[in-house]
């Protein structure tokens, strides 16, 4: 196991341009392995340290909310999915708040493309969505990134309490108003 982490620090270090390059590529590719956005994050904080790693982890989450962007129009069907699941969690009229969708990226299990959706709802142009995704994004980079070791180390009542202490943070953060039309109040049939 540790020959495996000497030849990748060895090939991060003899090749400066394409270890970071293949790392952001492979944050966009990771979604098609399933696996989580913040196990790259610390990966890339060990790998690079803490300042390129952040700044590699915000380059690739950032080009994956773009293609995301670009490609959930053609295909309709994945889109569908994406609100019957967003509604069947949240209810159909739950718009998340940019600070609400920040702090569930914090939450490992809680679905990337699913949070991408909501902040397209937000904001459907194109500018708008790449600004409040870099946003979301900031705080998942920094905080998997730079406490990543440290995260391993938590108790099971350590994780327990920040999962509590982000629930609390994304009631307070949800949006007040709720306008619902006369149609969707007092439906026809």
């Amino acid at each position: 196991m540790e020959d495996r982490f000497m030849m990748l620090f060895s090939f991060v270090e003899i090749s400066p341009v394409l270890a970071p390059a293949a790392f952001i590529l492979f944050h966009v590719l990771r979604q098609f392995l399933f696996i989580p956005a913040a196990i790259v994050c610390i990966a890339g904080g060990i790998l690079f340290g803490s300042l390129l790693g952040m700044v590699y982890s915000l380059i690739g989450l950032t080009l994956l909310c773009a293609l995301f962007y670009f490609t959930i129009e053609k295909m309709p069907r994945v889109k569908q999915r994406l609100f019957h699941t967003k509604n069947r969690f949240l209810g159909p009229y739950a718009k998340l708040t940019v600070g609400q969708i920040a702090i569930l990226r914090l939450i490992p299990f809680v679905h990337y493309q699913l949070l991408n959706l909501c902040l397209l709802e937000r904001k459907p142009d194109y500018s708008g969505y790449l600004r409040n995704a870099i946003v979301t994004n900031i705080p998942l980079v920094f905080f998997y990134t730079v406490f990543g070791e440290f995260i391993s180390r938590f108790t099971p009542a350590m994780a327990a309490m920040i999962l509590i202490a982000l629930s609390g943070l994304f009631f307070i953060l949800r949006e007040k108003v709720t306008i619902l039309k006369w149609k969707e109040f007092f439906p026809e049939n």
